[in-house]
């Protein structure tokens, strides 16, 4: 899986216990954050065992089923249960109670009695640490439906909590701190009304909801406007497009340009290009570039061009399309939408003159670009103003106002939009 992803939820399984499975066979379907993969076996034999069902999630690097090899039925094989139950005969009545005695004094302390789901990796976790039930439903869950994963509890432990009563963080006159309101939303009722449709939301849409909730809440969101003259633009890519294709058998779409205008002015202004790490800025390196690319399902779904500073204008074109391409058919990898450090929207496919888009977390801006469209306008000459009929589209710059100013999301989208006025119509391709 990609680097950042630390789980998946199991769609189903292809092949079912008893089954003969190939090296290299898939075995199951997994969806982790937007893309579904396939899961090959390692190794070849029967699939004896799954240890995991349709639904759950799981850890990367936890086992999903146990594939018994033809290296495995030479090894000493285990008890069977009457073997076993021979063996607790043969024991006292009063070591076994203790037995049970302890174990469950062992998994005493915590229980889970309310409706918030914990797997049993956290539930373990907890155990092993002293973690009350208490302090279980105080901690803010990162996962889906706000879930406690392994990352979450962990955090917990290693800031130090005490393990018998919540943290209390002690408030210096250097540092004041900010406390956090722990004010619930409500959600407004709904009343259904007769004739009435009720369309349950798939994954996919459950967890683009989700994303977009978060990046609100943990961004206070600011826009910037800019109306580009792109005549040029246009005029150049309507003389080239067919040359184009011809020799390199791809499309020339306006996407590959609006990208190296925006690499570009991210190597202007690189302070674009950063996430935030709680009072930490990290400065990406790369550069990084999401495209925002609809589904047939309506859905979206943002594949990444990974160093787009390195390639040249063909290249991304190449990649710009093949991507594309496989995020309609559903064929991306889950690498292919991770690691983006910028992110840009094309809403003048669907004939929008403006947006003001939502970060893609944990970027702080987003680019969406608008519908190019024919508009009179006064052009300045040697010989004086004139009116003329030029190509007009709007630019709107969405960015984190806890590390992006007004000044730099301005300038940024400003620097775009030059770019993408003084292209060079003699350049070749």
């Amino acid at each position: 899986m990609g680097e950042s992803i630390s789980e998946a939820t199991v769609i189903r399984w292809l092949k079912n216990e008893g089954d003969r499975v190939e090296a290299d066979e898939a075995v199951l379907e997994v969806a982790t954050d937007k893309v579904d993969s396939e899961v090959p076996t390692p190794e070849a034999g029967v699939l004896s065992k799954l240890l995991c069902g349709e639904g759950d999630v799981v850890q990367v690097g936890s086992p999903v089923a146990i594939i018994e090899t033809e290296a495995a039925s030479s090894e000493p094989q285990p008890e069977t249960v009457e073997q076993a139950a021979a063996k607790v005969e043969a024991t006292p009545v009063e070591t076994i109670t203790k037995s049970v005695e302890e174990a469950a004094a062992t998994a005493a302390p915590i229980t889970n009695t309310g409706d918030r789901f914990y797997s049993p990796l956290v539930m373990n976790i907890a155990r092993k640490e002293g973690i009350s039930m208490a302090q279980l439903e105080a901690i803010p869950g990162s996962g889906k439906d706000g879930r406690v994963t392994k990352r979450d509890i962990l955090a917990y432990v290693k800031n130090g909590v005490p393990a018998t009563e919540p943290a209390v963080v002690p408030a210096t006159p250097s540092a004041p701190t900010v406390q956090a309101s722990t004010t619930e939303t409500v959600k407004p009722s709904v009343s259904l009304n007769a004739g009435d449709e009720v369309i349950a939301m798939d994954r996919m849409r459950k967890l683009i909801a989700d994303h977009m909730v978060k990046s609100k809440q943990v961004s206070p969101h600011v826009s910037s406007f800019v109306e580009a003259d792109v005549t040029n633009l246009v005029n150049w890519r309507n003389a080239k497009k067919a040359e184009f294709q011809k020799r390199e058998g791809e499309k020339l779409t306006f996407t590959p340009l609006f990208i190296e205008a925006v690499v570009k002015a991210i190597k202007d202004f690189p302070l674009i290009n950063v996430e935030v790490d709680g009072d930490n800025i990290i400065k990406r390196k790369a550069i990084n570039v999401g495209m925002a690319a609809a589904l047939p399902s309506g859905n979206l779904i943002v594949p990444v061009i990974k160093n787009a500073d390195t390639k040249n204008l063909v290249g991304l074109a190449r990649e710009v399309n093949d991507l594309a391409g496989r995020a309609r058919n559903n064929a991306l990898k889950p690498d292919e939408i991770q690691g983006g450090t910028y992110t840009i929207t094309n809403v003048g496919t669907f004939g929008n003159l403006m947006g003001t888009p939502i970060i893609n977390q944990p970027q702080v801006a987003i680019l969406a670009t608008g519908a190019i469209v024919k508009k009179p306008a006064v052009i300045e000459t040697k010989y004086g103003d004139m009116i003329g009929i030029r190509h007009f589209m709007y630019l709107s710059h969405s960015y984190d106002h806890r590390v992006v100013d007004g000044a730099l999301g301005g300038m940024f989208v400003k620097r775009v939009a030059e770019y993408l006025e003084n292209w060079d119509m003699d350049r070749e391709v």
